[in-house]
């Protein structure tokens, strides 16, 4: 098993940054003479965190080498990973396209759609699904848990309101007008709408959520939202708060499932 820690200058992002990446021990399996390139699977971490969330707390490593996945973990600061106009940052661009073709180009890594997977949890959640339907040429599905969708949540705010999380300034930059935002393309719901009136294809989800996780009742609206339209999906709760002790609990089911080990 192999882990190391990359920088590189991002044309998305107008810095430097760095990204870690876990990979198996053989970088190809053997199959009837052929050599196979290694699935990707990008995990996103959340709100306050860093790149070195999941390596450090769940079983990123052994996931790894089981399911013959190269994991890139990416730093997304608090960005939500979304373009944004005012920021001058593309952390959606940067992740979804700008950091996808480096690794497959320098890790040689599989290129097919359906090798290639994303995941988060949290704000990571949000991101993981936002950016597979931004970019559903590219991704085959995604693993998102305790999901923060804040775009059902802060359409009311105004100048001056904190939510105990951030505070109106803080929306307003990453999200756009709070007044607008659900209507707007930072809404996963708009995207999935845009994917079928092109009838192009639809990523498909792992969903999980805590029943004791303050994010439920925003993920359950979310699900809802999938199943009046059609949209392949899992979803799962169970007991269980926002941490790493529940999140560890699903992320090999939702590898399994994306890899259609059901």
């Amino acid at each position: 098993m192999a882990i190391g820690t990359f920088e590189f200058f991002s044309d998305s992002l107008k810095r430097g940054t760095q990204f870690r990446i876990i990979l198996p021990n053989e970088a190809d399996a053997a199959s009837e003479g052929e050599t196979v390139p290694l699935k990707l699977l990008i995990l996103l971490h959340g709100y306050c965190g860093n790149s070195g969330d999941w390596l450090w707390n769940s079983a990123a490593v052994e996931m790894a080498q089981k399911y013959h996945l190269c994991i890139v973990l990416p730093s997304g600061e608090n960005s939500f990973y979304l373009d944004g106009k005012e920021t001058g940052r593309q952390y959606a661009t940067y992740v979804g396209q700008e950091l996808v073709r480096y690794v497959r180009k320098t890790f040689g890594l599989s290129g097919r759609r359906e090798d290639t997977f994303i995941g988060g949890y949290s704000m990571g959640g949000f991101g993981a699904i936002h950016t597979a339907l931004q970019f559903h040429d590219t991704f085959a599905g995604a693993i998102a848990l305790s999901s923060a969708m804040i775009v059902y949540g802060i359409g009311g705010m105004k100048p001056g309101d904190d939510n105990g999380v951030a505070n109106y300034e803080y929306y307003r930059l990453m999200f756009g007008d709070p007044e607008t935002v659900e209507e707007s393309g930072v809404n996963p719901e708009k995207l999935i709408l845009q994917i079928e009136e092109k009838g192009v294809l639809m990523p498909k989800f792992y969903l999980a959520c805590g029943e004791q996780d303050f994010l439920l009742q925003s993920n359950r609206r979310f699900e809802g939202f999938l199943k009046e339209h059609g949209v392949e999906y899992c979803y799962t709760e169970g007991s269980g708060e926002h941490n790493f002790e529940y999140w560890n609990r699903h992320l090999e089911p939702g590898i399994r499932w994306l890899l259609g080990m059901f």
